[in-house]
């Protein structure tokens, strides 16, 4: 058993990763990575959104989903691409990544003539893992997590001579992630706050490093999904620690341990950490949708379903940046989540109701659901299970509204007509109950 523990030691140690000597970037290495990479990386917009007005605060989005590969991860690709050595560059690069990373690493390795293979777990979207190929990769499926792939991604390296490049904590990919903050800086010159996504840290080390050097009064915010709170628990124990991860939305930031180089880096310059509901995140990305017309992935979104949450109340008022920092979502989970989005917001409901079985009882009740103004979705009749009146049918029907006033104004005509009736709350005692969502300064962890 210990040699066996000796062995993974060996392979999965990263000397450009190294707990025991974690690196922290400078400012100088972002400036520099920023003029390295700047011919082969699109300088996204950073644009006021039309949401400014309902949460009273100047928001504006910068737009890194509109990257080639529909992701910031580009940019730290590139530079760590670029820095390698020739003969690094002759003999190939491997990572291990949920998607993103692996996109941006393939797609700049084909533009640099250099070797890739991207080793992703079983869970990866599917949309991911076909572009990957795309691009040229030699692409590897292995593990039903980041961990197995990782492990296997290190092990593959050792055998084939590769270079391992992490895709959040290798010291040239998060001084690339920086640039976005630069150019931040230089978009929105008078910015108060930036809401950052927090998967391993990185985007938000090389963020924090280039903004508060530039701006030391500017609040720098990390946002995670509260189903992988990793960074979270890293400033609680004062060091990365590995967490459980559970099925989420914002699959692109289910990274179990937070990079040691990016904590290092970001614990001093970071303002706060936010921990994001799934629910929120649903609704972010349908506002994003159907407000802005943009497209943008679970992980992408959780600084948005931060601000409508309401748990960044100090920023009314001020500039804030919100960094959409993917959009790469499968068509079958952005379905998912509109429907989700649509639910938490008492836009779709559903309820029970029991109606006379006969001829135009169930269209007579149409006739009333329509009278208001509410669209019917979909509706099923039970006729087994109702007890009492044989001649009764219990429907159960799922309805679009338009928010919470129209759901009470349909329930209290379902109400005062019917006699038996049920209306799902779920949606409701979310509204209610778990609103609030987990904020926390770095002193309020540490103590």
């Amino acid at each position: 058993m210990e040699e066996y523990q000796r062995r993974s030691s060996t392979v999965e140690f990263d000397p450009m990763c190294d707990k025991d000597n974690p690196q922290i970037i400078s400012f100088e290495d972002v400036s520099a990575a920023a003029y390295r990479i700047q011919s082969g990386i699109i300088k996204t917009p950073c644009v006021k959104s039309h949401m400014s007005s309902i949460f009273e605060m100047d928001i504006y989005l910068k737009n890194d989903f509109l990257q080639h590969t529909g992701s910031f991860k580009e940019r730290g690709a590139r530079n760590a691409l670029i820095l390698l050595s020739s003969e690094a560059k002759t003999r190939g690069v491997i990572s291990a990544s949920l998607g993103n990373h692996s996109q941006g690493l393939s797609y700049h390795a084909q533009q640099l003539n250099i070797p890739a293979t991207v080793v992703m777990p079983n869970v990866a979207p599917i949309m991911k893992i076909q572009n990957c190929r795309s691009y040229g990769a030699n692409v590897v499926i292995h593990g039903h997590d980041m961990k197995e792939a990782k492990y296997h991604a290190m092990t593959l390296a050792k055998e084939r001579g590769l270079t391992y490049i992490n895709g959040y904590d290798h010291p040239h990919i998060m001084a690339g992630q920086g640039t976005v903050g630069l150019e931040i800086v230089e978009q929105v010159p008078d910015v108060d706050a930036v809401i950052v996504p927090v998967g391993g840290g990185g985007l938000l080390a090389g963020v924090a490093t280039a903004i508060k050097n530039i701006k030391p009064h500017v609040l720098i915010y990390g946002a995670e999904t509260e189903k992988c709170p990793s960074m979270k628990m890293a400033i609680k124990h004062q060091q990365p620690v590995s967490v459980n991860i559970r099925s989420t939305l914002a699959d692109g930031l289910a990274v179990p341990t937070v990079g040691y180089n990016a904590f290092k880096t970001s614990k001093s310059l970071m303002d706060r950490m936010i921990t994001v509901n799934e629910d929120w995140i649903a609704r972010a990305i349908l506002r994003l949708v159907e407000q802005e017309k943009y497209v943008v992935e679970g992980g992408g979104a959780v600084g948005v379903a931060a601000i409508m949450a309401g748990l960044v109340p100090e920023l009314v008022g001020k500039k804030v940046v919100c960094i959409l920092s993917g959009g790469n979502i499968d068509t079958t989970i952005l379905g998912r989540c509109l429907e989700r989005g649509l639910a938490a917001e008492q836009r779709l409901v559903k309820f029970k109701v029991t109606v006379s079985d006969r001829p135009g009882g169930i269209a007579e009740l149409c006739k009333l659901i329509s009278s208001i103004g509410v669209s019917i979705k979909d509706i099923m009749q039970e006729r087994a299970w109702v007890f009492g009146d044989i001649f009764s049918v219990r429907v159960k029907v799922v309805c679009e509204t338009r928010g919470p006033e129209h759901l009470e104004e349909l329930e209290k005509m379902i109400t005062d007509t019917y006699k038996e009736w049920n209306f799902s709350r779920d949606c409701e005692e979310f509204d209610r109950n778990d609103r609030r969502l987990s904020t926390f300064s770095i002193d309020e962890v540490s103590n």
